[in-house]
């Protein structure tokens, strides 16, 4: 291989490797991405929450109503194109008491933008977000929880970050309110971040009404491995 060849390749290996966060505890650990709240210091008293991808007009209400009825707080990573839509809705999630946090502004994966693209994106979301709410977001998941080498060191100026350490898979059409609870929960313990949506944007239609079914069963589950529902 030539030295071009090889330097090109190297480059693309460096740029990637924070993309492997989500799917290596490992990667995750090494480069200081906590996926979790055990790896953030703190003894975790509970379980987080999390729903990326909203608000959205019928998803995010549905999953309100399911978290009021139960008492349980979440945190809601929001995408700053979905809030400008439904600023109302925004503030309402603030106004219930729920930790708001940074998804993006447009749903992109890093990998394939360039630093400008990435700083803007990062700037827009939380401009968006900020007008909507009053505050100023602190915590950041990008979507599919993937980094580039840069976006990652961009993220780390301003925000904490955080992925998760469980999921129900509950984009999908052929998700179960069943399979959804089960899969995030096998084995829950404190400190584990679930990640879940309340929108389908940007996953198949009707997706969420699934994850607004799954919610109660996932609240049982929590609640019978001795723990709570906590913010991220």
């Amino acid at each position: 291989m030539r030295p071009a060849a090889r330097l090109a390749l190297l480059l693309g290996a460096a740029h990637a490797a924070p993309a492997l966060a989500p799917v290596s505890a490992g990667a995750a650990w090494a480069l200081r991405i906590p996926r979790d709240l055990r790896q953030e210091g703190a003894a975790p008293a509970g379980v987080a929450l999390t729903f990326d991808d909203g608000p959205h007009p019928a998803g995010t209400p549905a999953v309100l109503d399911a978290l009021a009825r139960a008492g349980a707080p979440a945190t809601f990573f929001l995408s700053g194109e979905q809030v400008r839509r439904r600023p109302a809705l925004a503030a309402e999630l603030a106004a219930a008491g729920h930790a708001i946090a940074l998804h993006c502004d447009r749903h992109r994966c890093q990998l394939r933008l360039t630093p400008r693209a990435i700083a803007e994106d990062l700037r827009r979301g939380e401009a968006a977000i900020a007008e909507a709410t009053g505050t100023s977001p602190r915590l950041y998941r990008p979507p599919y929880g993937v980094f580039s080498a840069i976006g990652l060191a961009r993220a780390r100026r301003r925000y904490r970050l955080l992925l998760w350490s469980r999921w129900g898979h509950d984009w999908r059409a052929g998700a179960s309110p069943r399979g959804i609870a089960a899969e995030a929960t096998a084995g829950v313990r404190a400190g584990d971040v679930i990640l879940l949506h309340d929108a389908d944007h940007y996953a198949d239609p009707g997706s969420w009404r699934n994850t607004a079914a799954a919610l109660p069963r996932i609240l049982d589950a929590i609640a019978g491995a001795g723990l709570e529902p906590v913010l991220a």
